[in-house]
């Protein structure tokens, strides 16, 4: 039991000794970007890194595998070296009775990387966007679904207008049964416009169908209502804000997804993308197992025996190369080529087989 906690404590120092130092590099290379893409928006030193430290956990999370390798490999090259190793395997203990600790550590990190990094990932990740949408069109953007329908706001020098369709085309490119509402930059609402539907064009959504009330004071709103067959509204949206919006399950917590996928079934969008994002992560703590398997069937081994940097090498391009076989799979399933199932935990459970059966051939032949 001891040796298993002084593993434990071993893997645990060097997962976060890794972590602190990607988070830093991270955060150096990911404001030089934000500097560069807010460039012409005379924006301040603090206004920067706070955009940056709102970016960084997606992709730290993003990179866990990662670090979750490299850590497993500090903890084994340094037990060689130590000949740690070679004791612990004269006393009787094996190879996979040695692996149950910094495994435990990886299944206690996944679960953590579930239940609470994806939600403050999530977090992060929509005050990141309202942010950035608000420094480039002076006011802010966002897109949200409920039982009610959808709901767009879209912002610009001149106020802020609201949107509301019951439901929407598959790409959203068109709305139906949609009301907006205009806020002045300093004041209240000051127009209502209801359409049969809405489609966004480049710059502007083009209702049908419209009626349109003034909702300025001392004005009666029905006596001055107006009827169009057409009618445009200016907008600052663009299409492919709207998808890339919905099209991000990152920025949902995994509590609020099950819930946020009705929704979409509802407002007719397809939720597939976001049922294979909620299984993998679900899947995760799995596959970060993975990760210290892989990497400890490379790197089990006395120093003496040389090699060391090949196996290393060998450790983290295997682990690049299952990543990608995950990603891979999620977007066969995404575009429904793949069940939803088999997208999410084929990658994990095939991973993990392979693990053990590197380990078992290089400890027992």
């Amino acid at each position: 039991m001891i040796l298993h906690l002084y593993f434990a404590r071993r893997f645990a120092m060097g997962f976060l000794l890794i972590t602190a130092v990607l988070f830093a590099l991270v955060v150096l290379i990911d404001a030089v970007d934000q500097a560069r893409r807010f460039a012409g928006l005379d924006l301040g030193w603090q206004q920067i890194l706070g955009l940056t430290l709102l970016n960084t956990p997606q992709t730290i999370n993003l990179i866990l595998p990662l670090i979750m390798i490299l850590a497993t490999v500090t903890l084994f090259i340094s037990l060689a070296r130590s000949s740690e190793l070679v004791v612990t395997r004269a006393a009787g203990r094996s190879a996979l009775s040695a692996l149950r600790a910094p495994v435990a550590v990886a299944l206690i990190i996944g679960v953590f990387a579930v239940t609470m990094l994806n939600p403050i990932v999530a977090a992060t990740s929509n005050r990141y966007l309202q942010l950035s949408e608000s420094y480039r069109a002076g006011g802010a953007s966002a897109f949200s679904i409920s039982d009610e329908g959808l709901w767009l706001r879209q912002g610009s020098e001149n106020g802020q207008t609201v949107i509301r369709a019951f439901r929407s085309n598959a790409d959203a490119s068109v709305l139906y049964d949609v009301t907006f509402l205009s806020y002045g930059k300093n004041n209240g609402p000051i127009q209502r416009i209801e359409a049969a539907s809405a489609t966004l064009l480049d710059g502007a959504w083009s209702l049908s169908n419209a009626k349109s009330w003034p909702l300025r004071t001392g004005i009666n709103p029905e006596g001055n209502a107006e009827v169009f067959e057409t009618f445009t509204v200016p907008s600052t949206l663009t299409l492919d804000r709207i998808r890339e919006t919905i099209g991000k399950p990152a920025a949902v917590s995994i509590y609020e997804l099950p819930r946020f996928i009705r929704q979409l079934e509802q407002a007719g969008f397809s939720p597939r993308q976001h049922k294979v994002w909620l299984q993998a992560e679900i899947a995760r703590p799995l596959f970060l197992m993975a990760m210290v398997l892989v990497a400890s069937a490379f790197t089990m081994r006395h120093t003496r025996f040389g090699g060391t940097g090949v196996a290393v090498l060998t450790a983290v391009l295997l682990g690049f190369g299952l990543y990608f076989i995950r990603s891979f799979a999620q977007i066969l399933g995404e575009t429904g080529q793949i069940p939803v199932l088999l997208a999410a935990w084929a990658p994990p459970v095939a991973s993990v087989l392979l693990a053990l059966g590197l380990l078992l051939h290089a400890e027992d032949g």
